[in-house]
């Protein structure tokens, strides 16, 4: 699962790691607190890093809110979901992230949030689909069964792509990209308890993220 997340690499940083072409309409950040519907980098075949909106709209919706908003795309069904399967094939793409947020419950039933993160920045692999009449570019973040690390906080993650990964995940190669969606290692990720400020979608600031 990966249901909020941080960015916050400079736009010109972020088109110089991945060897990409920037569009002009890129988020302005930093953002520590990336929510479902906002505007996302992505980085698209062919290296272009561009704004999509985080939440998978299906060709068939009527409207954005038509169903399910879909942030996520799980790995063991995503070849064959009629949402996703076209996508999966044609249209993946790399999502940059400073680290993401996962929650657990207090004996009291409060929501405590985490913060996920690695020794460098990480790069979600996504799927993306244009919709409508007036195109809106959108997108999800690919996830699979949680590491036994990560599975102390909840039974899923984002698939995390390392470098040498990258260029397959795009398409740009002959190897099958299947095969990468799997969980990253136990020593990939370490996560440590944040303030209850960022249980709200309204919270920002790069406070969010310090430990408490």
């Amino acid at each position: 699962m990966c249901g909020r997340f941080a960015i916050t690499l400079p736009n010109d940083a972020m088109a110089q790691v991945f060897d990409a072409q920037p569009d002009n309409d890129l988020p302005q950040g930093p953002n520590f607190n990336v929510c479902p519907t906002n505007s996302v980098h992505v980085v698209t075949a062919g290296r272009r890093l561009t704004a999509m909106r985080w939440g998978f709209i299906p060709h068939w919706y009527k409207a954005p809110n038509d169903g399910p908003l879909l942030i996520n795309a799980r790995s063991e069904t995503i070849a064959q979901k009629p949402a996703f399967r076209a996508a999966c094939r044609e249209r993946r793409c790399l999502i940059p992230a400073h680290g993401f947020y996962e929650w657990t419950k207090s004996p009291d039933g409060d929501r405590l949030p985490w913060f996920i993160h690695g020794d460098a920045p990480l790069v979600f692999a996504g799927v993306w689909q244009v919709w409508g009449e007036d195109p809106v570019a959108t997108c999800a973040i690919v996830t699979c069964p949680a590491n036994a690390k990560m599975g102390q906080l909840h039974a899923r993650m984002p698939v995390i792509l390392s470098p040498p990964d990258w260029a397959t995940w795009l398409g740009e190669g002959d190897q099958k990209a299947a095969p990468l969606m799997t969980a990253a290692p136990d020593d990939a990720l370490t996560f440590y308890r944040v303030g209850e400020a960022v249980n709200s979608n309204r919270a920002v600031g790069p406070q969010l993220i310090d430990p408490v």
